[in-house]
């Protein structure tokens, strides 16, 4: 088994939240308490906790974009990636930079989206064809 990543932030509101993460995204809830709840991003554990959300920036430059900075987010197989936006579109997600493909052509070719949660908080959830191409220089 690989390592898997562990990220904790805050949000606003946990039912909000278990909305969003849960029935929008489609990422199964795993343990919580009256004050955060984790569930599992996209193979990875994400603890979401209540509090004010770090402030964030559109500072960072990648390809033709200003992202907001810092972000979290996820890197799924095209198929999966494909599919997650067509469903992000159904349930009316308003997307900061909507799906496209980045790189093309080049080492590295990806599809990419940036959206928010109810906090705040953006989200990058990037697309590959092959991740053999994820760190392709």
């Amino acid at each position: 088994m690989k390592s898997l990543f562990h990220l904790a932030i805050h949000v606003k509101d946990l039912d909000e939240t278990r909305a969003f993460y849960g029935d929008v995204l489609g990422c199964e809830e795993g343990r919580s308490t009256d004050t955060w709840v984790d569930f599992d991003f996209f193979g990875h554990q994400l603890s979401l906790h209540l509090g004010e959300p770090f402030p964030v920036t559109r500072t960072g430059k990648v390809g033709e974009h200003m992202v907001m900075m810092p972000h979290m987010g996820a890197v799924l197989r095209l198929d999966d990636w494909l599919a997650l936006a067509d469903r992000l579109a159904a349930k009316g997600i308003e997307f900061d930079i909507p799906p496209v493909i980045r790189f093309e052509g080049e080492p590295g070719e990806q599809r990419t989206m940036f959206f928010f949660d109810p906090s705040g908080n953006p989200i990058e959830i990037k697309g590959f064809k092959d991740f053999d191409g994820l760190f392709a220089a």
